[in-house]
């Protein structure tokens, strides 16, 4: 099912839950300044512990209810609040944590063009990954599918203000990461590459 902008089935009042989309409403978001203009689009990736994929631990990272002694790793990002508006599991499955329309937490200290604090005019798609671990066809295929959706919301992102966690926070964050194809993405987001095929 194609991603659509929509309020039907939103858990919280606001506005840019997408429909078709799991949504998991987390408490780590607020208000863009008044003047904002949406016009960034954020890769993330990120996994829980580090290198591993699979369980609860992103949401409920999300969701400030990750147990610091479930792992090591755990007790140095537990109680840290974060959030990215979208979340795309290795199997495609998306998860939406915060609406469009707000200001998720993902980005941090970051700049783009001159212009800092990236949260208040950018969306945030976190892929569960690392930086040097392939990224699977089915994430590729969904986070196409949702960059369309949330480009015809927000004309002003277009494909070349797409970017990466580590273009926005040079020397503090390294996500997307070099296993990140962007090319595959780029071709995906035209239409000119086949969902599901693979690349030599």
């Amino acid at each position: 099912m194609s991603a659509t902008i929509g309020n039907t089935g939103a858990p919280t009042a606001g506005d840019g839950w997408l429909e078709g989309v799991h949504a998991v409403a987390s408490p780590n978001f607020g208000e863009r300044p008044d003047d904002a203009v949406i016009d960034l689009l954020v890769i993330h990736n990120i996994s829980l512990p580090p290198g591993e994929f699979g369980g609860p631990w992103v949401e409920d990272l999300f969701m400030n209810r990750l147990d610091p002694g479930a792992h090591a790793y755990f007790a140095t990002v537990a109680g840290n609040p974060v959030s990215a508006h979208l979340f795309i599991r290795r199997d495609g499955e998306a998860v939406q944590f915060v609406a469009l329309g707000k200001r998720a937490w993902h980005a941090g200290r970051s700049c783009w063009q001159g212009r800092e604090e990236c949260n208040d005019y950018s969306i945030g798609i976190e892929l569960e990954g690392a930086d040097d671990t392939p990224f699977t066809a089915a994430q590729y295929a969904k986070l196409a599918e949702l960059t369309r959706a949330i480009m015809a919301r927000y004309p002003a992102i277009t494909a070349e203000r797409v970017v990466g966690h580590s273009d926005v926070a040079p020397g503090r964050k390294t996500d997307p990461g070099p296993a990140f194809d962007w090319e595959r993405y780029r071709g995906l987001l035209a239409g000119l590459e086949p969902a599901g095929e693979p690349r030599a």
